[in-house]
């Protein structure tokens, strides 16, 4: 593959060290070299993620092989494709999930995972859908084969999986159950389709749960929180109810009572996407593209952003997200 057209160099965002506190700032990098299934993008815009700060705070380090640079979502045009890349040409507009790199002005992406900018976005609003779409979709449906008619409870619901979360399971017939932390937040999630929104910070969320399903508790539960979350919502879930633990805000310990996992037949499971081979994400692609982005070139579902920035501005990008007021997603753009 040649990089005729193309410079060698680019601007892309490294973590750096310092005494205090690790930090993000823009430097000089290498154009990614890019495999025989890959595709090689010039970002447009990237989308800032809760595991990107991990990596930052050096708790979740990239995959052996993947990028250094941080950003796991972008959007952009394609500049040059590897020899077996056969679903893709150069000037394709896409949208794709990245182990790492998207912080940049090029990016490899293996070309299963990229999918089409829908028509109706900007490639802003498109660098909000990897990530988030992605999760939901493999956690919600895919793992816990939410259907139609059942009880939804997503906690963190103004995050931009929880603004994702309650617009994909409305739009499949659930009935969407969402927490957050002010009124003002839970406001945003009734407009965005969640049939109940509960202010974890005066109510209790498991008694407000049971009231609303008329005792019996939620099908499924998507929750970023743990810790103390764990037993309670154990205490939320109906008989036969999924749990799907995808993060930590709250630690990844907690003491709990397991008896309800055995007396309500629950089942609990976690997942990553991060190091999960490309042939996964490929799947979870497709299925979207098939499924849910006919819904996002009609308006059903739109991604939600929260505040646009510079790509210079990776380390403010990064505050907003750890300051926890934001609605939907914080993007990059890469000018």
């Amino acid at each position: 593959m040649s990089h005729a057209q193309l410079p060698t160099k680019m601007q892309a965002v490294e973590i750096r060290k310092d005494a205090d506190a690790p930090y993000l700032a823009l430097a000089e990098a290498d154009i990614p070299e890019i495999g025989d299934d890959d595709v090689l993008v010039r970002v447009r815009a990237a989308g800032i993620n809760r595991p990107d700060l991990m990596q930052v705070a050096g708790m979740y380090p990239p995959p052996p092989g993947a990028s250094e640079i941080p950003g796991l979502e972008l959007a952009g045009e394609i500049v040059a494709t590897g020899p077996k890349v056969g679903d893709w040409k150069v000037g394709d507009k896409v949208c794709a999930l990245v182990t790492g790199g998207g912080y940049a002005q090029y990016a490899a992406v293996p070309a299963a995972q990229c999918l089409p900018v829908p028509e109706n976005l900007t490639m802003v609003q498109a660098a909000g859908l990897p990530e988030t779409f992605f999760t939901v979709w493999h956690n919600v449906f895919d793992k816990a084969k939410l259907t139609s008619g059942e009880t939804f409870l997503v906690h963190g619901g103004t995050s931009g999986i929880g603004t994702t979360a309650i617009q994909l399971a409305k739009a499949f017939g659930a009935k969407v159950i969402a927490t957050a932390g002010s009124d003002e937040k839970c406001q945003a999630c009734r407009d965005l389709g969640a049939d109940v929104a509960i202010n974890y910070k005066t109510r209790d969320f498991v008694e407000e749960v049971k009231s609303a399903t008329d005792g019996k508790g939620a099908d499924v539960i998507l929750d970023m929180v743990a810790g103390d979350y764990v037993s309670r919502n154990f205490k939320a879930a109906a008989f036969d109810a999924r749990i799907l633990i995808i993060a930590f805000l709250r630690g990844p310990k907690a003491e709990t009572n397991f008896t309800p996992l055995l007396l309500k037949r629950l089942t609990l499971m976690g997942s990553t996407l991060r190091a999960q081979p490309v042939a996964n994400k490929g799947a979870i692609a497709q299925s979207l593209r098939e499924q849910v982005w006919p819904m996002i070139a009609n308006g059903q579902i739109a991604p939600v952003i929260h505040k646009t920035l510079p790509l210079a501005k990776a380390e403010e990008g990064h505050g907003i997200l750890k300051g926890g007021a934001h609605i939907g997603k914080v993007i990059l753009e890469v000018s």
